[in-house]
């Protein structure tokens, strides 16, 4: 698999420049909006076009966009699929807390949907502070009972039969991929 991660972030620049603006706070809001909007995972299955809940996730969606920079998501293999439930992707060997909350979904009672926890969404566990844990997830069906452990941060607006194609794929026993999937590279955009 080629494993090549572009990030980019375009940002929409009017000509008028920050100097225009009479303070600081209009600055910052300013700020908050020219952060890409849209986020497209060029995985070995297909490109899957992520909206990014900026306004509902601002602090994981900033870490998220810092880390794409800074190339995480390089070759980020997706290391469990669970078929009728999510795919998992990070750059972590130790995956133990994910595999605690994976192996123990059939036994949890199930919660009302919320609107934030369909399928079709892209989020992170909340496992450590630190970068090299931060484990990417895309669900394949809801999943309301896990609101401990997760943070949505965005959904799938195209490319959903990209996703149905990596849930597809043999697993072993553990929900491991037989052959490598995952992330070639990822575009930051705008607009889409």
């Amino acid at each position: 698999m080629v494993s090549i991660v572009n990030c980019i972030r375009s940002r929409g620049q009017t000509g008028t420049g920050l100097s225009n603006f009479e303070n600081v706070d209009e600055i910052a809001d300013s700020k908050k909006y020219d952060l890409p909007g849209y986020a497209v995972l060029n995985t070995s299955k297909g490109n899957i076009t992520i909206e990014l809940f900026k306004d509902g996730s601002p602090e994981i969606v900033d870490q998220f966009l810092d880390l794409c920079q800074k190339g995480h998501f390089k070759g980020m293999p997706f290391h469990h699929v669970i078929k009728n439930y999510v795919i998992l992707g990070g750059h972590s060997q130790d995956s133990g807390g994910i595999e605690d909350w994976t192996s123990k979904r059939k036994f949890h009672r199930r919660l009302p949907t919320s609107p934030k926890h369909e399928a079709f969404m892209l989020g992170a566990t909340k496992i450590k502070e630190d970068s090299k844990a931060f484990q990417l997830f895309i669900t394949t069906a809801p999943i309301p009972d896990s609101n401990d452990k997760l943070y949505m941060f965005g959904r799938v607006i195209k490319g959903v039969d990209g996703v149905q194609e990596i849930e597809e794929v043999d697993t072993d026993a553990h929900y491991r991929p037989k052959s490598p999937v995952g992330i070639i590279n990822v575009i930051l955009q705008q607009e889409i």
